[in-house]
């Protein structure tokens, strides 16, 4: 490549670079009252834990941008070479959320919310469990772009609820959080209808699985006798 000359723009690829930014977009809105904007004033006052995967958290979607933008401008061995520290960060970031929602289940049992421990354990949990799965499938098709990328797509857009969800401005409306939520992978399913005539089942494999995990359905599971049961024993044995 000739010093100075940009890397011509892999048209393919830069949707995904778009969509890259929207995942930062969705998450600075959604954190920036509670989070974001009050650690600017230094307000902010939660466990080491919750700062400990924010900033992993962060770093997935700073090297997620990074990736879509080596990729878009045709720096495939670049881009291959961070994927392979990206397969060891994935397994950091899934690590984080298990330790933050377990380490917040600790705190509020050992302050005797009880309840509120329950409730909320229930949440960062199925984010993991939706994200694990799509993000190991990404890396067993990591020499598949074309299933790699959109697997790629619906893992993280799995981990913008946290966000979404704090979004007041959407009045709590379902519909409206499903589409806020899902927004990646509904520009990428169109761009796929309008260039390809396509909707790929991963995408749409994609929509059916968080619509499984959505506050309707985290609401529905948090309240049966299963959940309370288990969560009541694990809350029991950390309270002993």
């Amino acid at each position: 490549m000739v010093t100075g000359v940009l890397p011509r723009v892999r048209t393919g690829w830069s949707l995904y670079f778009g969509l890259s930014l929207l995942f930062v977009l969705i998450v600075a809105v959604g954190f920036w009252p509670s989070y974001f904007g009050a650690l600017t004033s230094g307000g902010v006052d939660r466990p080491a834990i919750i700062h400990f995967h924010a900033v992993i958290y962060v770093g997935w979607l700073m090297l997620f941008v990074a990736q879509t933008a080596l990729a878009a401008t045709g720096r495939l061995r670049q881009h291959m070479k961070l994927g392979n520290f990206l397969i060891g960060y994935g397994v950091v970031v899934i690590a984080a959320g298990l330790l933050a929602a377990f380490g917040m289940f600790w705190i509020r049992v050992r302050a005797g919310a009880v309840a509120e421990a329950q409730s909320a354990l229930i949440s960062p949990l199925l984010d993991m469990i939706v994200f694990t799965p799509f993000f190991a499938a990404a890396v067993y098709f990591r020499r598949v772009p074309d299933v790699h990328k959109r697997l790629m797509i619906v893992s993280t857009t799995a981990l913008l609820i946290a966000a979404v969800g704090r979004m007041r401005f959407l009045g709590g409306d379902p519909w409206l959080v499903y589409v806020v939520w899902t927004s990646p992978i509904l520009i990428a399913m169109v761009r796929d209808f309008v260039s390809r005539r396509l909707l790929h089942p991963i995408y749409v494999a994609g929509l059916i699985v968080i619509a499984l995990e959505s506050p309707l359905m985290r609401r529905l599971i948090r309240e049966t006798d299963v959940w309370l049961g288990i969560s009541g024993r694990l809350a029991g044995a950390l309270a002993a």
